[in-house]
Order: C-alpha cells, then structure tokens, then sequence
C-alpha cells in the first residue's frame, strides 16, 4: 500500500493536545469572557477560537438566574471547561474564598488564582499568591496561579502543587506583547508543569511568539473581546498558537549574519 504525500506528513502537522492535571485538551488557547460588547459576541468568539477552557470571573459575573442572561446561557459547561477566575481579589484569603465559592455553586476544583497587588497596574502579589496557591492545593483544587514573569516565583508555585503556572507576558489588557522573552524562556526550562503565558498579547504575532519560545499555551482576553471584529481577532488568535507550537517543534533555522544562498552554488552549468 502507497500512501500520499499528505497521509505521511499529516500526523506531524497536528498541534499536540496538552495536558494539565491528568485532562487533556486539543486547543492551546484559552479565552477569557468579560468586556465584550454582548454574550452573542463572546459565544461567536469562543466558537471561533476552538478554545476549550474559558475563565470566568466569579465576583463580576452572575451565574444564577439561568434562562434570564446569564452567562451560562452563551457558555454550556459540557463543551467548555469553565475556569473560575478569582479576579478582584487582593489578598490570599479572599481568593480563597472565591474559589470555595466556586466549588459550592458549580462544584468546580480548577481555579485560576488571582491576587492582586494593587489597582493601577494589576501586577500579582506574589506573596499573597503563594499562601493561597499553597492552602488551595491543601483543599484539592487545581490551581492555575496568574503570576509575574519571575522564574524563582513560578519555581516556588511549582513546588507548592500548581497544576500549570501562568505569567505575565505584559500588564493585564495592555496589549504590549511579550516584554520579557528572557524571563520566559528561564521559566520553560526549568518548568515540569505547562507553563501558559496570561496577560499583555495584543494580536496574533504576540501569541505565536509565546508559542515559539516554547509556551504550552496562552490565555487571554481584552485582545479579543476589544478588538474592533472579536470573532474575527479570535479566529486569527486560534490560527497563531497553533502557528507558534508548530515552528516552535519544527527547528526554526539559526540566525546567520550573511546570507545563504537557497540553491546549491556547487556543479553550476558554464
């Protein structure tokens, strides 16, 4: 039996599903869901995005009430995994019990942990994120802990149980990309949990070069829900990361500082 061309590469063309905590996922995207302009958005949006796994932030949106606009009329909780968010929350203790809240109204044990430093830049106190990361654990949550790009930070998370460790790739809703590649890079290589790049992408390429500095994935939402076409920015955000994860795996060529000829200068015809 002969096979194409295309059924003997197609296998190392698919983006690899990722693991976190024993569930696997085929998107390495994942989606936020406040700020868009209405839930009709934002459902076309996650659709568009082949997301997975979308956050949900508990002290700003009503999940009661379904059937009279709430959330989970746009969001159905057998397609998507819905990731509790503990936005808004500037100690360690209100985080947890933003969680524990989460737990009794919906039973869910993933939690992206937030715990903010303060108002103006939304930057993590780490401090604070420790102890909730630590006592979270200690009840059985999957915690996915949003954090600076601070290796020694992320290494500590690790070592506490997160399940992944999430940092900054700029200030939340800043749209400025990844500022610190260097950070990044020292935290993949000594992370052994995915590591998924939260906040600052602004568009497409932002996404595909956390990707291609080797990110298990990246989670975002202002990038989207404010573009002037979200669903259309979504679908462009899905096509980067897988993008981004297949180069990362393909072995980019070297930078060279002069050039290479394509074609071999060797045997030419006088």
């Amino acid at each position: 039996m002969t096979l194409s061309l295309a059924e003997t590469t197609a296998p190392a063309a698919e983006v690899e599903p990722l693991t976190i905590a024993g569930r696997t996922f085929r998107s390495r995207l994942f989606l936020g869901t406040g700020k868009y302009p209405d839930f009709q958005t934002m459902a076309a949006a996650l659709e568009a995005s082949g997301t997975e796994v979308v956050t949900v932030a508990l002290r700003r949106v009503n999940l009661d009430d379904r059937g009279q606009g709430s959330l989970l009329d746009f969001v159905d909780p057998d397609r998507y995994l819905l990731l509790p968010n503990t936005a808004g929350c500037y100690t360690a203790d209100e985080a947890i019990r933003t969680a524990r809240l989460a737990r009794e109204l919906g039973g869910w044990d993933w939690v992206k942990l937030e715990v903010i430093g303060d108002k103006k830049t939304l930057f993590p106190d780490n401090v604070e994120l420790l102890k909730a990361t630590e006592r979270l654990v200690e009840e059985g949550f999957i915690v996915l802990p949003y954090t600076s790009d601070d290796p020694v930070t992320c290494r500590k998370l690790e070592e506490l149980g997160a399940a992944a460790v999430m940092p900054l790739g700029a200030p939340i809703g800043s749209g400025m990309g990844i500022r610190n590649p260097s950070n990044l890079r020292i935290i993949l290589e000594q992370a052994k949990v995915p590591v998924i790049v939260d906040a600052g992408v602004g568009t497409a390429s932002d996404a595909a070069l956390a990707m291609e500095l080797g990110a298990h994935g990246v989670l975002m939402n202002t990038a989207v829900a404010e573009a002037k076409d979200p669903v259309r920015m979504a679908r462009a955000m899905k096509l980067a990361v897988e993008a981004g994860w297949l180069a990362a795996n393909a072995g980019r060529i070297p930078k060279k500082l002069y050039a290479s000829a394509s074609s071999p200068t060797t045997g030419l015809l006088e």
